[in-house]
């Protein structure tokens, strides 16, 4: 099972690099972020003519998630983030797929900090680490993925230099994701990259596509249950050398299903 994370950066006006991408790549789950449209301005025809079907949360200008599943309709299980009924910003949604539990984010960018939009990167980042906490154990299969807006470490990016005052890579931005791998979560490309530079986004100043100059702030997590089974992770780095391209490219993670655990049958207390 192949499940992917891509920041469109606009799935209207990118619709063509995504449906490019799905013929050519075909991954089972395709897991969107930033989708810039309102409900009904989300391009379901177009996605379910290219053999997926797609739960979606759309907004309008900004944010906007969505997960697609090939040759089949996800299982909706949750449309927002636990913790504070009062946002109303669509960046988290949650679904069943061959029984793997996908959860697909777009974390908040945080800039410019200090300010109230890194205060809620960083209260949206410990939601997320309070739900991700009762997932890490789940009997079943769970990947987290999407758009984190945080680069983990120094070698996640092409140099820090320049970035230090960028809320991507703040001390308490690092802090958070340290907190939620310690959970027991399994960051697939870094732990099949350990030691190679591997970018997702390159920003579409200075020439950094061309240079190379990335930085890795799109990720996919999995729980104890389905971490046994993987066997492949990656970036499709191709799609970010389209023309007018997101300034993403998709991330990837194939695993062996059957080498994660069935659940267990319940007992009585």
């Amino acid at each position: 099972m192949k499940i992917a994370t891509f920041n469109v950066n606009g799935v209207k006006t990118r619709l063509a690099h995504l449906l490019r991408w799905l013929e050519k790549e075909q991954p089972d789950v395709a897991c969107l972020q930033e989708l810039k449209a309102l409900d009904e301005g989300f391009p379901a025809a177009a996605i379910r003519d290219a053999g997926y079907g797609a739960l979606w949360k759309g907004q309008r200008s900004w944010n906007g998630v969505a997960i697609l599943a090939r040759g089949q309709q996800p299982v909706e299980i949750r449309r927002a983030l636990p913790g504070d009924e009062a946002d109303d910003q669509s960046r988290y949604l949650e679904a069943a797929v061959d029984g793997v539990i996908v959860g697909c984010l777009y974390l908040p960018n945080g800039n410019p900090q200090p300010g109230p939009k890194f205060d809620y990167k960083l209260a949206w980042f410990e939601r997320l680490n309070a739900h991700a906490a009762t997932l890490v154990d789940s009997e079943h299969p769970v990947v987290l993925c999407g758009d984190y807006n945080v680069v983990p470490t120094d070698a996640d990016i092409y140099n820090p230099r320049s970035w230090r005052k960028d809320a991507l890579l703040q001390p308490e931005s690092r802090a958070c994701w340290e907190r939620l791998l310690a959970q027991g979560w399994t960051d697939a490309i870094r732990h099949l990259h350990p030691d190679e530079p591997v970018y997702t986004f390159w920003d579409y100043f200075r020439q950094h596509w061309q240079r190379n100059a990335g930085l890795r702030i799109d990720h996919l997590l999995l729980n104890r249950k389905l971490a046994p089974g993987l066997r492949a992770a990656g970036v499709d780095t191709w799609v970010r050398g389209e023309e007018k391209a997101s300034d993403h490219a998709p991330a990837w993670v194939e695993f062996d299903v059957a080498k994660a655990a069935a659940p267990s049958r319940s007992r009585r207390s």
